[in-house]
């Protein structure tokens, strides 16, 4: 599966939510509403949830394995920075 498009819909330069991304796999799959959080430690990626009943929340969807999930945090977040420097200048 190849990432094929990586879409800023908003980007925060302040608070935890930094930008809400819209990826597009294989020019035919896309994702909306993959939000950049800035944790404690670092930047991270929290897929799209829903509220359930009991107050949790629940991954609406989300990379079954560990290497679409790490590429696709890599590419999202050199995307991001990319998009805060080229902003920058």
């Amino acid at each position: 599966m190849e990432i094929t498009d990586i879409h800023f819909r908003q980007l925060h330069e302040t608070g935890r939510l930094r930008a809400l991304v819209s990826v597009t796999f294989d020019r035919t799959f896309a994702v909306h509403d993959i939000k950049v959080i800035d944790g404690p430690d670092r930047l991270f990626l929290a897929m799209p949830s829903r509220r359930m009943p009991d107050g949790h929340y629940r991954d609406i969807v989300h990379p079954v394995g560990p290497l679409l999930r790490e590429e696709l945090e890599q590419k999202v977040l050199g995307e991001y920075q990319r998009s805060l420097h080229k902003g920058a200048d």
